[in-house]
């Protein structure tokens, strides 16, 4: 049996903004529903954060979401096990209040996790672990040592992960405790990586500029042969262009018809004709971006094209630069990762 694995989708993502659901629905009824067909997917394990605000829902986010995702799954007949992550809980000491549960009752397919439970699927026993809070620890941490399961699926907060391309997660649970189960597949970061034991799967789409030049996608999970399957999403939020005018740059607006709707930044490598600039940016702008920044005054010298221009990577230095010289009696490392999560969070919640 193939099992699809989906995590961390966030409907509602960035202050809802309607951009990024248009480009969620591009992967969704253009990618994630196509295979589904093709490959007759009946099961889909969802690992967390289906929402993105804990407190409320949008209800134009909640129409296309169900337009693009739930309904088309529901009309397929498709089972989705949905487990409860950290975003989609009211209060952040029990999963009792949740999103999933109280918005998707419509659907008869849709069964929402908030408790440790044991599924089986085609002779497989999988454990299903929520967003471990407070009031479930203890359950939890019981239900982690005595299910008879060779697999979990979960959403976890562990130590020694990336959380994002760049920088691993130092606090958080161990991920030893987990060494019982032959494999482990969690939500929760969105960077996709794995140690060989626990997998993070990782979001399906770009939400920040930290995420560009990320794969992001989701996962097929076999449940005979025990292998996982990366289907990775072709569609991009965020892009640079490099301009040089050292050789001839055609002014070419239907070159950049792919940027409509994007966040874009033009990383200046040579500049010597400013009015060929100002028509290089023009034909850019005519093809309505959501966001434009232009770049200059950046040593390009060892520059490739994998190389990521990053903004946010920049600002979480300088955080982690500035708390490192802070002549404070708290623990640095633990302000330094409350500070990266929180500017982190101000970013997806930024419109622009």
């Amino acid at each position: 049996m193939k099992i699809l694995l989906i995590t961390d989708q966030h409907f509602g993502a960035r202050n809802d903004n309607t951009g990024f659901l248009d480009y969620y629905e591009d992967f969704y009824s253009n990618v994630v529903i196509p295979y589904i067909d093709k490959h007759k997917i009946t099961t889909i394990i969802n690992l967390g954060d289906t929402f993105d605000r804990r407190k409320y829902v949008n209800f134009n986010t909640l129409e296309r979401a169900k337009k693009m995702w739930f309904t088309p799954l529901e009309e397929r007949g498709i089972t989705a096990h949905t487990i409860i992550g950290n975003h989609d809980t009211y209060y952040k000491n029990t999963n009792e209040i949740n999103s999933p549960e109280l918005l998707l009752t419509d659907y008869e397919h849709i069964i929402p996790y908030s408790s440790p439970t044991l599924l089986e699927l085609d002779h497989c026993n999988i454990a299903i672990l929520p967003w471990i809070c407070s009031e479930n620890y203890t359950e939890s941490m019981d239900f982690i040592s005595t299910v008879k399961a060779d697999i979990l699926m979960g959403h976890l907060e562990l130590s020694g992960f990336a959380m994002y391309r760049g920088y691993e997660n130092d606090h958080g649970m161990d991920s030893s405790i987990f060494n019982r189960f032959d494999m482990v597949f969690t939500g929760h970061y969105h960077h996709k990586s794995d140690n060989g034991h626990v997998y993070y799967l990782g979001n399906p789409y770009e939400l920040t500029w930290s995420d560009y030049n990320d794969p992001r996608g989701f996962h097929i999970f076999d449940t005979e042969t025990r292998t996982l399957e990366f289907v990775q999403n072709p569609y991009k939020m965020f892009h640079k262009v490099i301009y040089d005018d050292k050789s001839e740059v055609k002014i070419e607006p239907e070159k950049f018809q792919h940027l409509r709707n994007k966040y874009v930044k033009v990383v200046v490598r040579e500049k010597n004709n400013p009015y060929n600039f100002d028509l290089f940016i023009e034909s850019i702008y005519k093809n309505n971006p959501a966001q434009l920044t232009i770049v200059e005054d950046v040593d390009l010298t060892s520059y490739d094209e994998d190389d990521t221009i990053n903004e946010a990577e920049d600002t979480v230095t300088i955080l982690s630069k500035y708390i490192e010289g802070m002549e404070i009696d708290v623990d640095k490392a633990r302000l330094d990762t409350l500070m990266r999560g929180l500017y982190m969070e101000a970013l997806q919640a930024s419109d622009t």
